[in-house]
């Protein structure tokens, strides 16, 4: 063995394929490679770490069409409440007159049937008193001219008020009206009252208001009838005027 093949270091030998002479490392050296012989690295291609820009305006026309859909969905709900807000106040009182919800007495004419204008006469009579107020804008003086009257269920009986003008100018008055106790209102009909209507008094007018009614013979056989034997029909008068389309309101007071 040559001393340089004992000491681990480079010999010459020749490729037989291409005849080109080359190093080769023999001995202890020999795990140490001629990296300048291997193939340069290619670099690995590595994903892109933000989106396309292609896929961008996509995004944005999608949260656009949804801010715009949340937009026209919030815009219906406004218009939605508003409109109930205004319908409420007429649908609340139609229903009230159909059913006589709140003490509201019922004027609901299909029920005024001949079979409900038979007294009971094996009932004792009912007191029906008379109560009135009128709001502070309101200069008039409102009063019922009898205290109470005394009526079988089922019997028709008249009662009147009384108003009067005391401003210097003419005034539009419209009334409400409800009856205590509340439990009441579904039997106490109205076949003819001038609430909910307009009321025009000239200056110093004073006008008589007739109020023709009867309680449903029904109340006979109600158990939660039972041991009421007073009733009270109250009205309440408010200043009033159109409002730009042409409807009643009513004027607010100053309280």
């Amino acid at each position: 063995m040559t001393p340089l093949r004992q000491l681990g270091l480079r010999t010459a030998w020749t490729c037989t394929s291409c005849t080109r002479t080359t190093a080769r490392s023999t001995g202890p050296l020999a795990h140490l490679k001629n990296f300048s012989t291997l193939p340069p690295l290619r670099a690995t291609p590595q994903p892109p770490k933000h989106a396309p820009r292609a896929a961008i305006p996509s995004a944005r026309t999608y949260y656009r069409t949804t801010n715009k859909d949340y937009i026209y969905y919030t815009l219906s709900v406004i218009l939605g409440v508003f409109s109930v807000s205004y319908a409420s106040v007429p649908l609340y009182r139609a229903v009230c007159q159909r059913t006589g919800y709140g003490g509201t007495p019922i004027t609901d004419q299909t029920r005024f049937t001949p079979d409900k204008l038979v007294p009971v006469e094996n009932h004792k009579r009912i007191r029906v008193t008379f109560a009135s107020s009128v709001s502070d804008v309101l200069d008039w003086k409102f009063t019922p001219q009898q205290r109470e009257v005394r009526v079988l269920p089922g019997e028709t009986a008249l009662a009147f008020y009384t108003a009067t003008n005391k401003g210097p100018d003419d005034v539009i008055g419209v009334a409400t009206y409800s009856v205590t106790p509340g439990q009441v209102a579904p039997y106490f009909s109205k076949i003819q009252c001038f609430c909910f209507e307009e009321q025009k008094l000239l200056a110093g007018e004073t006008v008589d208001m007739p109020v023709f009614f009867f309680i449903d013979p029904d109340f006979v056989t109600d158990p939660a009838m039972k041991g009421i034997d007073t009733v009270t029909l109250s009205y309440t008068f408010f200043k009033a005027r159109y409002d730009d389309k042409g409807d009643l309101r009513p004027i607010p007071t100053s309280k």
